[in-house]
């Protein structure tokens, strides 16, 4: 009996905490997010290799609003897409540079040789693509069957590699004996060939279906080439050496932008299974080269896309958009409308940051709505998400607003008193300083500013003095947030040279018919620098800057890549050791100097990034073995090790545009190999006038030139940036203050910043102008006439009962 007592009693326990538990989200209904979520937490490390193959993959709609080639240079990057950018651009790039370098073989002369790089130069490629970035969790190279030449073993010349996968992801080291701190670092990667599998195992073979989740393998590959063998996009590169001899070189490479389609294709999320075992999405670019080699006979050697470039991203760092469908939400969408906004008062905007789990937007006022007075800003997704029945269907609601205005259709001037007190506002709009001057006044107008910046170009830059040419550092404020992804791909080239010169000894005697790799070749760096133009549209230039005598058989080496415009298939290269001047050569540049000093002897801020590399046993590759020098290390610089320059005119330079230069250090062994010594600086250069102007408010020490200069009416609105309006005012808009309401019939509840600037404009010019009413109005003022009557009412009530009783 009291077994049996006991036994209720713990039953309703349960009960209870099962009620208590799920019965606070049951006015929620299940929608595809809860879908989705139960597929994804159904495989797990143990599990997956029994899984059927369509449970280990997602549906495609499941990640929207990708990056599109096509659109990129056309429309702004949502903030939450700017790591699937990165991906895109980072996969994009190694496609350009391994379809390069293994076709530059026809630039030097024909011997019993490859030019191809060997397989550490494969290993550490990939370790580079990760350890540049937090974000991205994995990079590989797939080889099609028999695709792979390679010098890393004698008597090689001419023949190919079975399979030949090289591929690195980053490990958990929590538990790792590397280090004993039991922290996770995510600076430990776990390479191997994935192409050494014995050949009667077929479910290690990355070609074959039965690999499960190879759908990357099938985007490009196997490329069967009909009819025409011309069809593969060609790219020209003019190249000058420091021996002022030139080149003209042209290479197949992946599809261009224009082409359909693009040369970037998405993967559907899939469980990494017995690899990385997460949730991943990968970026597939193919890689092109001239196939079969080494025949003689060029009639039938074509160019075919021998290999692709797999670059991926954990899935659950990206975000999902739960508003309904519309402009900019377009589709496919496996979250729209999923959001807990209540369609009759608010809508949804989405939110940055929130990854795969619900509450990412947030649930502003429907045009004609208003806040609640007790309310400071927009309900928060995730509160509305936790919300009991009784909290959701009692608030999260906006209130209508009474009397609204019409938006109106004639204004007129400004009278004098008004006009005098928004240009007492704004002093600087009274006596104003135009050209270069207008840069160095204590209130800037920014007008002015903009006007003087967009007025450089490369015919009038010669009338202006080189100072003027330099602008102060918070003139490109936000350069650091917004040209992030740009300098993670010079952290990126920075990072590998760094692991190849600390890793790679080309002296080092290893058993069997296995050779070392080479040293690093001047078309392996003019390769590695042309890279970044050509996979990120942003960069304009990007340089590899070698320290004296610090590179193979040269005194000074430093390949300049850059482009002239925009959606090119042209592109330039120069060494700029060629310039014999003293005060023209690289290594007298400000960035070049500062790396230079802060680096000459104490090495110790630097990461720390330890391999675990796993290679072919031989040539045909049935079995792994460990490298011989298992685990290895290296050290490199971080993204705050770099330096950004000032904004600079580039005048004399090749490009003519506003530039702003980040520059990262890499290192290697010295001569003794006892210490890290300072080896050179990756820089890459971007337009400055592709950044966001921010006028809004800032803290005090924020550097931003054009902080405050916003035309916001402080007393009932305050100012939020909006982004992708270009290097140009107007970048915001006035949002009501709480209390305040927007009192227009309009389309938005908020007054546009371009809008507010050109009412602004009219009123410095004493034309018709309507900027006096982009105020907002009192909350619940419509409701004041009704009010007052009231009032009147009550007092008179009141002076009637006092007269009678007096």
């Amino acid at each position: 009996m009291t077994i049996l007592r006991r036994n209720l009693v713990l039953f309703a326990l349960v009960s209870m905490f099962y009620l208590g538990v799920f019965g606070q989200f049951e006015w929620q209904p299940r929608d595809t997010f809860d879908e989705i979520k139960a597929r994804f937490d159904k495989i797990t490390p143990e599990n997956c290799p029994i899984q059927k193959q369509g449970d280990l993959y997602l549906p495609d709609e499941t990640i929207s609003h990708k990056p599109d080639i096509k659109d990129i240079n056309i429309n702004p990057i949502f903030p939450n897409r700017t790591a699937l950018l990165h991906l895109h651009n980072m996969a994009l790039s190694r496609s350009f540079y391994w379809s390069y370098i293994l076709q530059s073989r026809f630039i030097r002369p024909a011997i019993n040789d490859t030019y191809d790089p060997g397989m550490m130069y494969y290993f550490l490629s990939t370790v580079a693509d990760v350890s540049a970035n937090p974000y991205l969790n994995g990079s590989a190279i797939y080889f099609a069957p028999n695709a792979s030449y390679s010098p890393s073993y004698r008597g090689f010349f001419n023949k190919t590699f079975p399979r030949f996968a090289p591929r690195t992801f980053r490990m958990d080291d929590f538990n790792d004996p590397i280090h004993l701190q039991k922290i996770s670092t995510m600076n430990t990667f776990d390479v191997r060939d994935l192409g050494a599998a014995p050949p009667d195992s077929i479910s290690k073979d990355y070609t074959s279906q039965l690999y499960k989740i190879n759908e990357w393998y099938s985007k490009w590959l196997p490329d069967n080439v009909e009819g025409r063998h011309d069809t593969k996009t060609t790219y020209q590169i003019e190249i000058r050496y420091a021996n002022n001899t030139n080149e003209t070189f042209s290479f197949h490479g992946p599809p261009g932008a224009d082409e359909t389609p693009g040369p970037v294709k998405w993967t559907r999320p899939y469980f990494d299974c017995g690899r990385s075992n997460k949730w991943l999405v990968a970026a597939v670019v193919p890689i092109a080269d001239i196939y079969p080699r080494h025949t003689q006979f060029r009639h039938i050697e074509y160019p075919k896309y021998t290999a692709i470039s797999v670059i991926e991203m954990d899935f659950e760092r990206i975000d999902i958009n739960q508003c309904p469908k519309g402009k900019g939400n377009e589709g496919p969408n496996l979250y729209a409308d999923t959001a807990r906004c209540k369609k009759e008062t608010t809508e949804c905007e989405p939110l940055n940051g929130w990854g795969f789990r619900r509450g990412g937007y947030q649930c502003r006022c429907k045009p004609g709505f208003r806040l609640p007075n007790v309310v400071r800003r927009p309900y928060l997704g995730e509160v509305v998400e936790r919300a009991s029945a009784e909290q959701y269907y009692n608030g999260y609601d906006c209130m209508k607003i009474g009397w609204i205005q019409k938006v109106p259709i004639q204004w007129d001037q400004a009278p004098y008193h008004i006009r005098q007190r928004y240009m007492d506002t704004h002093p600087e709009y009274r006596n104003i300083t135009s050209g270069a001057s207008s840069l160095h006044k204590e209130h800037i107008n920014v007008d002015e500013v903009l006007k003087f910046i967009r007025g450089v170009n490369e015919k009038t830059c010669k009338n202006y003095h080189t100072q003027d040419l330099t602008l102060r550092g918070d003139i490109a404020f936000g350069a650091k947030e917004q040209f992030e992804n740009e300098a993670k791909m010079a952290l990126r080239l920075a990072n590998f040279i760094s692991a190849f010169l600390q890793i790679s000894d080309p002296n080092e005697v290893y058993s069997g018919k296995r050779v070392a790799d080479k040293p690093l070749t001047e078309d392996q760096m003019i390769g590695e620098t042309l890279a970044l133009v050509l996979g990120d549209s942003k960069i304009w230039a990007a340089a590899t800057y070698w320290e004296r005598n610090k590179f193979t058989n040269r005194t000074y080496f430093a390949p300049y890549a850059f482009k002239k415009q925009l959606n090119t298939r042209k592109f330039k290269v120069e060494d700029l050791a060629r310039l014999n001047k003293t005060h023209e050569l690289y290594t007298e540049k400000k960035f070049f100097k500062f790396s230079k000093q802060r680096w000459s002897t104490n090495f110790d801020d630097l990461e720390t990034f330890h391999l675990k590399i796993k290679q072919r046993q031989n040539e045909t590759g049935e079995l792994l073995q460990k490298y011989e020098h298992y685990p290895v290390s290296y050290r490199a610089a971080a993204l705050k090790h770099g330096f950004w320059s000032q904004p600079t005119f580039d005048c004399n330079g090749l490009i003519g545009k506003w530039l702003i230069t980040y520059s990262v250090p890499f290192f290697g062994w010295d001569s003794l190999k006892v210490k890290l010594e300072f080896k050179g600086v990756v820089a890459v250069s971007m337009d400055m006038l592709h950044l966001d102007v921010n006028q809004c408010p800032d803290m005090y020490y924020e550097p931003n030139a054009f902080k405050n200069t916003h035309k916001c009416d402080e007393q009932s609105s305050y100012c939020v940036p909006i982004l992708g309006r270009g290097y140009d005012t107007g970048g915001y808009k006035c949002e009501c203050l709480q209390g305040y309401e927007y009192p227009f019939e309009d389309l938005i509840t908020y007054y546009d910043g371009q809008l507010v600037e050109a009412e602004f404009q009219n009123i410095v010019q004493d034309t018709p102008s309507r900027y006096d009413m982009f105020k907002c109005r009192l909350a619940g003022a419509a409701g004041l006439q009704s009010a007052a009557m009231l009032v009147t009412s009550l007092m008179g009530l009141l002076f009637i009962i006092a007269y009678r009783l007096r």
